[in-house]
Parts: structure tokens; C-alpha cells; sequence
């Protein structure tokens, strides 16, 4: 009888170490998701933020864009307003020498 109840004392001692076991490895199971949970918040992190810096990276080259065409663009004028400008000089000096040759043939006659 004591024997008996010894038996079912260590029948239940190990079901209940068996189930403490069993849920030790569901616990770790779920911990094991967790972690692998983490891990993808990570890598979609790491995503959205290299997607942000190509995006950044973009936008900076067609400033960059803009800005040489800019640039660019007020050279063109700043050439084409010192051509007129040398234009001007040249038609100037055709007016003063053609005066000055008027003059000298004013006083030829």
C-alpha cells in the first residue's frame, strides 16, 4: 500500500516535471518567435530607412540638377549681355570713326 502510494507519488512528481518541462519549451518556443519577430521589425526598419536615404539621395541630385541648370542658364545670359555689350562698344567706335572720317573730309573741302 505505502509502496503504492510512493509509485504514485513519483508518477505524478514526473508528469508534473514533464509538463514544467513541456511548457519550459513552449515558453522558449515563443521566446525563439519573439526574438525572430524582432528581428524582422529590424530588417523592415533597416528597409524603410535605406528606401528614406535613396529617397534623400534623390531628391539632392535633381536639386543638384536644377541648381547646374541654373547656373548654366545665367551664364548663357551673362554671355549673351557681354556679347551686346561688345557689340555696342564696336558700333560705337564705327560711329565715332565715322565721324572722324567725316570730319577729315569736311575739312578736305
Amino acid at each position: 500500500m505505502r509502496e503504492e502510494r510512493n509509485e504514485e507519488r513519483e508518477r505524478e512528481r514526473r508528469m508534473r516535471e514533464e509538463n514544467e518541462r513541456g511548457g519550459g519549451e513552449e515558453r522558449e518556443r515563443e521566446r525563439e518567435r519573439e526574438r525572430e519577430r524582432g528581428r524582422e521589425r529590424e530588417t523592415e526598419e533597416n528597409e524603410r530607412g535605406k528606401q528614406g536615404n535613396r529617397e534623400r539621395e534623390r531628391r539632392m541630385r535633381e536639386g543638384n540638377k536644377e541648381i547646374e541648370r541654373e547656373r548654366e542658364r545665367r551664364m548663357r545670359e551673362g554671355n549673351k549681355e557681354i556679347e551686346r555689350e561688345r557689340e555696342r562698344e564696336r558700333e560705337k567706335r564705327m560711329r565715332e570713326r565715322n565721324k572722324e572720317i567725316e570730319r577729315e573730309r569736311e575739312r578736305g573741302e
